[in-house]
């Protein structure tokens, strides 16, 4: 018996992806394998029913034929085993245009990238190090998308990065620096060697650097742990789903004040970042939204489902998923906008307090609305200077109440790439900020 169907979509990703793996000068791991997968989603008088296939399977539909009925009725299959009802909101198509490279790494032969990195990585190796390790990832996919509404369209995006990671080692006493690049402009391997030697020169400086002593006070957060908060600590609040199922913090807040004038966070798709999304993998065109406008809470980021649920004002265009996966609603470049004051005066207004630099993970809670993120390293701020380096540091904190500790915000922007993970999957993104002044901020080290 056969099963109506309300609409449909379908994703088709081919890709090539490209691994490179040196651990101190071997190379554990060269090579590149391909996929081509398909997912269909049909929605059936309830909810969704959803199938996977290979991709060839559904190579017609690049030209816009029908999907054909016997993937839908399996589809509509699993369909069926839900009594909740699930709308979709009408959205706004279109694609935009792909940014042209400035290099193309797949003109590099595997070879030849495996000898760059090994090069790179010799620059790490200096006095006091111990351990390197270098990684590089490219994948090359072509993606397409047609639905039942008779939106349809094909792109292609290369992206390509590595990381390398120096440890020391003194006594008892261990170490680590870290560099990464990402970029979908192409990148240029063979001017990269300076990551290496920095990543080297932070970890053997670490060696030398006191325990942090904990406590509250006023901290500067550089662009990247900056940027880590908005990520972390704003955006995936504001992410539609979270919201819906009362996960976030930021629930029931859209048009209150949760931070100072002149605070703006984004996710901008549109941006040519990292995170750049043409179009949303349910088809829907990317705008810039808005998050916090001026310290307003102002917008929720939504997927064609959540923002038919009417829990808050936003737009859709935050829909995306891993070849072959269920879109979800995720972020894609994420930052807090520039303010008005240099570097200079944010020191000078800390007086007395600690920069903190880079990221070293953490763990955030956007439904109970807390979080802890760890520092690569910082520097104490004595007497509106810079002072002594310091390790072993971490930020944490309730998300509401930091938002409303940020006294100054800087005027250098800066936006670093890398991986974000949410429901078994991971997805290219960017985050950023300007340097950024907290009031007392809880920050972690030795005795807090």
């Amino acid at each position: 018996m056969n099963t109506e169907y309300r609409y449909y979509d379908v994703r088709r990703v081919r890709g090539e992806a490209t691994h490179i793996d040196i651990d101190n000068t071997r190379i554990e791991q060269a090579g590149s394998v391909f996929y081509d997968t398909a997912l269909i989603r049909v929605l059936g008088p309830f909810g969704w029913g959803v199938l996977s296939v290979d991709g060839e399977a559904v190579a017609d539909l690049t030209t816009h034929e029908t999907l054909s009925s016997e993937y839908i009725q399996k589809a509509l299959q699993a369909a069926t085993l839900t009594n909740e009802r699930i709308e979709i909101a009408e959205t706004p198509s279109g694609i935009r245009p792909v940014p042209a490279m400035k290099t193309d790494p797949r003109d590099i032969t595997l070879e030849e990238k495996a000898n760059i990195l090994l090069d790179i990585e010799q620059h790490a190796r200096k006095d006091e190090i111990v351990s390197t390790r270098i990684g590089y990832i490219e994948k090359a996919e072509q993606i397409s998308f047609a639905s039942s509404h008779g939106d349809g369209y094909e792109y292609e995006l290369v992206r390509s990065g590595f990381s390398v990671m120096a440890i020391s080692k003194r006594g008892s006493l261990s170490q680590m620096g870290y560099n990464r690049e990402h970029t979908i402009s192409g990148i240029e391997l063979r001017s990269k060697h300076h990551l290496a030697a920095e990543a080297a020169e932070t970890a053997v400086k670490l060696l030398d650097a006191q325990p942090a002593k904990g406590g509250r006070m006023k901290a500067i957060l550089d662009p990247e742990l900056a940027g880590v908060f908005a990520h972390e600590a704003v955006g995936h609040a504001a992410e539609g789903d979270l919201v819906k199922e009362g996960s976030s913090i930021l629930k029931d807040h859209i048009g209150e004040r949760i931070g100072p004038k002149g605070l703006t966070v984004i996710d901008d798709p549109t941006l040519e970042n990292f995170g750049f999304c043409p179009v949303d993998d349910e088809g829907t065109k990317t705008e810039c939204t808005e998050i916090i406008s001026d310290g307003i809470m102002h917008a929720y980021l939504h997927s064609k489902e959540t923002l038919a649920a009417d829990i808050g004002y936003g737009i859709a265009g935050h829909s995306r998923g891993m070849p072959g996966d269920i879109p979800i609603v995720r972020m894609s470049n994420t930052f807090i906008a520039a303010g008005d004051c240099s570097y200079d005066e944010l020191i000078e207004s800390c007086q007395n307090g600690i920069l903190l630099m880079g990221s070293r993970g953490g763990q955030v809670d956007p439904g109970r609305g807390i979080f802890q993120f760890n520092a690569e390293y910082g520097y104490l701020i004595e007497n509106g200077e810079l002072g002594q380096m310091v390790r072993d540091v971490s930020l944490s904190g309730e998300i509401l109440t930091t938002l409303h500790a940020i006294t100054h915000i800087g005027n250098d922007l800066k936006l670093s790439a890398g991986y974000c993970g949410k429901s078994g999957q991971s997805v290219p993104v960017s985050d950023g900020a300007p340097h950024i002044l907290l009031s007392g901020a809880v920050v972690g080290g030795s005795d807090v």
